[in-house]
């Protein structure tokens, strides 16, 4: 199973960007989806995440501001981020848990908030 992010770039504090991760290869039964980010010289954290069901949890900082939404023919998971931060600013980790609890990993998305 192979997870390709994208959407990254560079926007200025107050803009938007929606990232995407699409999963292909071998057909999975997903138990949840999430993104996660890591800035330099810091740890990475769960962003947000999204259970088959439909429950979603956000880290406190983002709340109110980003949104995560699936597409589950696509197998697909999307983060849309309003009013974006310069301490937004990280690599964006997609990740799938199936119900095996095998975890994949995307390669990451930059994404950067500056003027």
């Amino acid at each position: 199973v192979q997870l390709q992010a994208s959407g990254g770039g560079l926007v200025q504090p107050g803009g938007s960007l929606k990232l995407s991760c699409a999963a292909s290869g071998r057909r999975i039964s997903i138990s949840s989806m999430g993104w996660y980010r890591q800035a330099p010289g810091k740890q990475r954290e769960l962003v947000t995440v999204i259970s088959s069901s439909g429950f979603t949890s956000y880290l406190d900082s983002v709340k109110g501001r980003f949104t995560i939404s699936t597409d589950n023919a696509k197998n697909a998971v999307y983060l849309q981020m309003n009013s974006l931060k310069p301490e937004d600013s990280a690599v964006y980790y997609c990740r799938v848990t199936d119900w095996s609890s095998v975890t994949y990993w995307g390669q990451g998305t930059l994404v950067t908030v500056s003027s």
